[in-house]
Formats: structure tokens, sequence, C-alpha cells
């Protein structure tokens, strides 16, 4: 037992956040309260990251224009990753990927520009701008669910449009599309295990000691 630890009521909050966290596709076109959305971009910002570069910057999608051109964007790369799936191309397109067109909150999240300063814990691993800032996304992610926001993190793009599309800087890398809103229901399991696609690895099989196992199963 230690003296920081949370009341049993607060940890089953917490874990029950991150067990029935889901990865949605389908909103409700009520509107998210301001105020629930500016607690859960605070719970982005208070991500962790590496020399404390907080590299993330939040874009709100309020043109209908530009969310438009985003579907438009990620239809086109979801034709382009069917094809590169070969065989399982048409079951990965009867998927939905993104709620893109239903959600009442788009955002983008943009790894900043100028990036190159920030040396602290990058030098020989300089891809932990990324990992920061998608610690600051499950942050906002695991909030959302505590607080009955449904969210979808949509990655089927190409990042040199979006960029384009959002005027930022060159240097700039946009690195995930989030929907955010209210939802019917939360579904019951990941929806790539409920449609089949794939399934949670047993723990046991992803945790080693000292060494990279020969006995990796895939």
């Amino acid at each position: 037992m230690t003296k920081h630890r949370f009341s049993a009521t607060e940890r089953e909050g917490v874990y029950r956040a991150i067990a029935e966290r889901r990865d949605m596709r389908h909103f409700l076109p009520d509107p998210v309260a301001p105020e629930i959305m500016s607690r859960l971009l605070e719970a982005a910002h208070m991500a962790p990251s590496v020399g404390y570069m907080q590299p993330w910057r939040f874009i709100r999608i309020s043109d209908a224009k530009l969310r438009v051109a985003m579907v438009a964007l990620v239809e086109e790369e979801r034709r382009e990753t069917a094809a590169a799936l070969d065989e399982r191309g048409e079951e990965f397109m009867r998927l939905k990927v993104e709620g893109i067109r239903e959600c009442p909150e788009l955002w983008v999240v943009v790894l900043t520009d100028r990036r190159e300063r920030y040396v602290f814990g990058r030098r020989t691993m300089p891809s932990m701008d990324m990992a920061s800032a998608s610690c600051a996304i499950q942050n906002l992610w695991l909030a959302a669910r505590a607080e009955g926001i449904g969210m979808g993190w949509v990655s089927l793009f190409d990042p040199a449009k979006l960029k384009a599309m959002l005027k930022a800087p060159a240097d700039s890398d946009p690195i995930a599309i989030l929907c955010l809103g209210h939802v019917e229901e939360f579904y019951r399991q990941p929806m790539l295990e409920q449609k089949g696609w794939d399934k949670r690895k047993e723990l046991t099989t992803v945790i080693w000691e000292n060494y990279w196992s020969a006995n990796e199963i895939s």
C-alpha cells in the first residue's frame, strides 16, 4: 500500500476508461458543450513530452468546405489502402473507417514546425516527437470516454496534402484527424474485432524478459 494511491472508486474509473475506450466511427449530431471540449483539450495538453517539447498543435475544423475536402482526401487514401491490401481489399472497403461527415467536432493534430530545435531525448530517437503527441491524443481519448464522448482517430490521409489544405508550415506534420461527438452507444469490443478484421493479442504473448523471444506468435 502506498499513500499516493487513489481511492478504490477513483482507480476503478481510470481502469474503466482505459478498458472501454473505443475508436468510434458513428456519431450523433448533438453538439459537444464548449466546456467539455475545453476539458478534453486541457487533458491532452497535460500529456508528457520528451524534453518538454510539447510538439502538439490542435486545429479545429469549422469550415464546411474544408471538411468536405478532408472527406475526399480520406476517401482517396481508403481506396489506395484497399488496393495495397490485395485479397483483403474488398473486406477493407466494407469497413467504416471514419466519421468525418457526421461528427460535430473535427480536429487535426499537427506536429509543430521547427522541431529540430529539440535535441533533448531526440538525438538518436527523433520520432519521440510523434510519441509525445500520441500521449496527448491518448489523454484526450481517455478523458473523452470519461465524459461519455466518443472519439475516432483517422490516419488514412496523405500528410502533405492535408498540410497544404491547412496552410501549415512546410516542416510541420499532420498526424491525426480526430472525430469527436456524442454516440448512441460505445462499441462493446473494438470495431475491427467485432467485424472480424483482427483480434487483440494475449498479453502473455507480448511480454518477454531480458531478450527478444524467438517464439513470437504472429
